[in-house]
């Protein structure tokens, strides 16, 4: 899937666990494992604005387009 996710990314400067993370958003550890680890096919608005705010960031520092090689897409 073109869509990266960057949670990872943004956990690691704010040096926050995932567990800290799903509870201070309001959703479950695993729920959010399937988000952070690019399985999720779709993603709320509330839930992104939730993230951006404990993560102080904004949606583009979560998830990015990437174009699919011509061999892989």
């Amino acid at each position: 899937m073109p869509i990266v996710v960057g949670i990872d990314v943004m956990l690691a400067r704010r040096k926050m666990s995932v567990g800290e993370l799903a509870e201070r958003v309001g959703i479950t550890p695993a729920n959010l494992a399937v988000l952070k680890n690019g399985r999720a096919k779709a993603v709320r608005f509330s839930t992104l604005a939730a993230l951006c705010e404990v993560l102080e960031c904004q949606p583009a520092d979560l998830l990015r387009w990437e174009a699919e090689d011509a061999a892989g897409g």
